[in-house]
């Protein structure tokens, strides 16, 4: 891991929204424009959200980046939370233009195919160019505009392709028709209006498809109530969602949806937090208990104290992390950008190369034109730029309705190649929540003693010392030359004696002497899977008074979910700061199948380090600020939403619910999500690899080409959409 500079720590991301881009020549050349500007760093354009996102110092600024966006000839405009996402116009509006045009083709091109029965009915050449007039230059202006700013750019795009491609079928049928004015030569009008409808139309589709694979943030984002009823001098007062503060007490009534994070400090309620966590059944909630924004209040009416509200609630995060991973690009897409970049041009010689051979070949120079616009109309590039975000854009919100957060899309690419999860122990695959079963020798004495070291410890061992000690009257005493000894334990004097509760390592490391009398116990204790803490006295010199054994429940979903991993053929691996026979007893009641114990906390990086050596692809599970190094270290780091902020900070993958069986979901989404990634580049280059000769070889006319081409892209959505009927197996659905 590298240390950010101090530079670096000041540099700052902004959004953009990006007007204009049609193919993923557009995408790239946005992208080349904005890594152009003096303190970009990176930026990522994302054709299927049509955003940019740019890492910069602090010297630029928004205008700088707007202005290499409107040179590379595109309009863009800055995101921010404020910001009012310009909405697509009505249906009806935006397919008005494609109904007029196919009105005016259906007329040109019906003839054509009632020709190929035997049927003539060929319009008069006049009334041909009267009806493709429009389409060509009213209705397909668009391409003309944005060919032009592409021009000035320096660059090509599928409008460039689209605009030379028609315009040379249509200034062809313009030059027959004034050659043989009252002839009967064949024109070439309905090629291009064709064209021109069949792209328009395809463009439609692809954007309605665009809006449904982007449907999971718009369904998160409306979960955000406007306006919550706030508690003020006893009386209720609805105010807007933006005056709430933490601290304020808001009222929720039954069937409302809860505005802020907060604890209940009264009443009590079922709440369906389904659209957060994925878990499907109704949790119930009671004084005390904390709730999160966006999750629906079923029954009670509750009172709420608020802790985070706005951009810091739960809800608020997890559209954040979506939006993230569904705005960066997946290392397979670099790849994809790098062939973009040049597609382009390559076409245009391609075809200016089909028009030669043909025309010199048989002197045929009608037949050249309409092979060589055939080229350059089923090349357009939309679907190799949509293959890769399409799926990402799905995959990731298919992940975050079953309560799995993928940070990036580097973590998506990366968890579906995994063939090792290791996993910690607490609060992973055990509940998180040990208590203290047994205590040898003197019980009484011993529990005082370790309560008055424990007090104040966060540590769950900790907690359970003192949940006994209370339920049994005992308070703890005075404490002095206090010690935590990470990783080992804590010390202390109680009394004038110095004792510490020590780990079974840190019990070797002092070289403590055992009275043969806890032989028994400690073994027959470790047998059970519990844990094992020793009571030291230090001095004279270190030796041991009692044992106490922690008890901690496994999941009721670990075994499932262990089975659910090797049936993806992903091997486990048990990373634990416990003893060597509690952890072999987990593993062996799970079949996990490595195991390695008494491991501290900055030894599980090295863990983790020592098998991706060895070759294999690791994702490590944990919940813990001890798991963070571990997490970071990992190939793809999943951490569990139970547990500590630093360790999702750490992971790239979040599960917003404690169930295990969200690991082996969050490996098969990934898995289902890259190979739709993968189907999509290859029949988006299938495409092109079987069209492009076919219509350099006149095998393929252009509205056949422009249909081909309309298809590409709406078959590469299409396809990416039947993620969302993918289903998660964990135990809670």
């Amino acid at each position: 891991m590298t240390t950010p500079t101090a530079a670096q720590a000041s540099d700052h991301e902004i959004e953009l929204a990006i007007l204009g881009m049609t193919c993923a020549s557009c995408s790239g050349r946005v992208e080349k424009a904005l890594n152009k500007v003096s303190g970009v760093h990176s930026a990522s354009v994302n054709l299927a959200t049509e955003k940019a996102t740019v890492m910069v110092s602090t010297e630029v600024t928004s205008e700088q980046l707007l202005s290499a966006v409107d040179h590379a000839g595109y309009i863009a405009y800055p995101i921010t939370d404020q910001s009012v996402p310009i909405a697509p116009p009505p249906a009806w509006i935006a397919a008005a233009p494609i109904v007029v045009s196919a009105l005016l083709t259906l007329q040109l091109a019906l003839p054509m195919l009632l020709g190929w029965i035997g049927i003539d009915l060929m319009l008069p050449g006049w009334l041909q160019w009267l009806l493709a007039t429009p389409v060509q230059f009213i209705i397909g202006a668009r391409f003309y505009r944005a060919a032009w700013k592409a021009l000035k750019a320096g660059a090509g795009n599928m409008d460039l392709l689209v605009a030379i491609g028609t315009s040379a079928s249509y200034g062809l049928s313009v030059y027959l028709l004034l050659r043989h004015p009252g002839g009967m030569a064949h024109l070439y009008f309905e090629a291009s209006a064709v064209v021109i409808t069949l792209v328009l139309l395809g463009k439609w589709l692809e954007g309605k498809a665009k809006r449904q694979t982007g449907a999971a943030i718009l369904a998160l984002q409306a979960l955000r109530p406007d306006s919550a009823c706030v508690l003020q001098s006893g009386t209720e007062v609805q105010v807007p969602l933006s005056a709430v503060r933490v601290g304020y007490i808001v009222v929720v009534r039954p069937g409302e949806r809860i505005p802020v994070d907060g604890k209940i400090i009264e009443g009590d309620s079922p709440v369906d937090e389904a659209l957060l966590t994925g878990e499907s059944m109704p949790i119930f909630k009671s004084s005390g208990d904390h709730v999160i924004a966006g999750s629906v209040n079923l029954e009670g009416r509750l009172h709420i104290q608020t802790l985070a509200v706005g951009a810091e609630t739960t809800l608020a995060r997890i559209i954040r992390m979506v939006e993230s991973a569904q705005a960066g690009k997946a290392p397979i897409q670099r790849t994809v950008d790098l062939v973009s970049a040049i597609f382009v041009p390559v076409i245009l010689i391609l075809a200016l190369l089909t028009l030669l051979a043909w025309g010199w070949s048989n002197g045929n120079w009608e037949q050249a034109v309409l092979n060589a616009v055939a080229v350059l109309v089923i090349a357009c590039p939309c679907a190799l730029g949509l293959a890769t975000p399409a799926a990402m854009m799905v995959g990731t919100g298919v992940a975050a309705r079953h309560g799995i957060l993928i940070r990036d899309a580097q973590a998506l690419e990366f968890a579906h190649r995994i063939d090792l999860i290791a996993l910690d122990k607490t609060g992973t695959l055990t509940v998180g929540k040990p208590t203290l079963h047994h205590i040898s020798g003197k019980q009484e004495h011993t529990l005082l003693i370790a309560a008055s070291l424990q007090q104040g410890s966060e540590h769950p061992l900790a907690g359970a010392v003192l949940d006994l000690a209370e339920s049994r009257g005992i308070i703890p005493l005075a404490v002095t030359e206090y010690k935590a000894v990470a990783g080992r334990g804590v010390q202390g004097r109680v009394n004038g004696v110095l004792y510490a509760i020590a780990s079974a390592r840190w019990l070797t490391e002092l070289q403590a002497s055992i009275p043969p009398d806890l032989q028994p116990e400690l073994q027959q204790w470790q047998n059970q899977s519990m844990t094992v803490s020793w009571l030291l006295q230090l001095e004279p010199s270190p030796q041991a008074l009692a044992l106490m054994a922690f008890g901690d429940e496994i999941k009721p979903g670990a075994l499932a979910a262990i089975q659910q991993l090797q049936q993806l053929g992903v091997r486990t691996m048990l990373i634990t700061g416990d003893n060597q026979a509690s952890a072999d007893a987990v593993a062996r009641e799970l079949g996990i199948d490595l195991v390695f114990a008494n491991v501290l906390p900055e030894t599980k990086a090295e863990l983790i380090a020592q098998q991706q050596h060895a070759g294999h692809v690791v994702g490590m599970v944990g919940d813990g600020i001890n798991d963070a190094p571990a997490l970071a270290c990992a190939d793809v780091g999943i951490a569990m939403a139970t547990g500590t902020d630093v360790a999702m900070q750490a992971a790239g993958i979040t599960l917003m619910r404690g169930d295990p069986g969200l690991i082996a979901d969050a490996l098969a989404i990934s898995r289902s999500t890259y190979n739709k990634i993968r189907q999509n580049l290859f029949w988006a280059f299938i495409y092109n690899l079987i069209g492009i000769p076919l219509a350099a070889y006149g095998m393929l006319n252009p509205m056949l080409a422009g249909t081909a081409m309309a298809f590409s892209s709406v078959s590469v959505l299409s396809n990416a959409l039947l993620l969302k009927r993918w289903k998660a197996k964990s135990t809670s659905h």
